[in-house]
């Protein structure tokens, strides 16, 4: 089983010391980040970041600000940036890629964690969701990894970019919330699930996609408090415990 989270950190331009409390609190064997460091020193903040958690940094560019940590609990197998389409007038966005692999009992669990950060732009974003797709299933194929995508898709569930990935993955949180209702009665109408704003979420922009042959076995956040969650980022994190489906 791995513990896969994603987080918008707001290029730390919040309180460092809550975000790495939140991080912790996650708990993740892989982080995906969106909004990372891009200026002049980014490296280095980012490995700051990353070491204050207890986690390294596995794949991501400048470009884009995408990326994605690991912790000790997995290998790295591939750790790789891809810039996507640019379109004039518009940021160029960027993936992150990782492949790792996880020691379960006997097995050797291996997934392809992508971390994306989708445009304010509907056209864009629908456009660069088709891109990741092939990019993230090729080194899934490669690797006979399963495939995992994480990130700020930056629209909300039913959307054009909500329907291409849903046609092809599952979504943790759908998955979790229909095998227990209970959970969240209102559903993607309602705020269940809620990662946007931080200080008050009303919308639910950031997700967890599960490729085929995977088990979503947990979704959500986690025992946070909560003002750590409103002085650590813009976002919220979230969460997913997913399993390779056994026969």
């Amino acid at each position: 089983m791995l513990r896969v989270a994603t987080y918008n950190v707001r290029g730390l331009k919040d309180d460092r010391r809550a975000l790495v409390r939140v991080i912790r609190a996650l708990r993740p064997d892989v982080l995906c980040l969106q909004e990372a460091p891009r200026l002049p020193g980014w490296q280095r903040e980012r490995r700051a970041l990353a070491r204050a958690a207890g986690l390294s940094v596995a794949a991501g560019g400048r470009v884009g600000g995408t990326a994605v940590l690991t912790a000790p609990a997995v290998r790295l197998l591939r750790g790789r940036g891809h810039r996507l389409r640019w379109f004039a007038g518009l940021e160029w966005r960027s993936v992150a890629l990782a492949v790792v692999e996880k020691t379960v009992g006997k097995d050797r669990e291996r997934y392809a964690v992508c971390s994306a950060h989708l445009d304010l732009l509907a056209g864009a974003r629908l456009s660069h969701a088709a891109q990741i797709v092939p990019i993230l299933e090729r080194a899934a194929r490669e690797f006979e990894a399963a495939p995992v995508l994480a990130g700020d898709l930056n629209e909300v569930p039913g959307a054009p970019v909500w329907r291409l990935l849903g046609g092809r993955y599952t979504d943790c949180f759908t998955a979790v919330r229909d095998a227990a209702p209970r959970i969240g009665a209102d559903g993607d109408d309602g705020r269940e699930g809620a990662t946007f704003p931080a200080r008050d979420p009303r919308v639910r922009i950031d997700a967890i996609f599960a490729g085929p042959g995977l088990t979503v076995v947990s979704y959500g956040g986690t025992e946070i408090p909560a003002e750590d969650l409103r002085a650590a980022s813009d976002h919220r994190p979230v969460v997913a415990e997913i399993a390779l489906t056994r026969p």
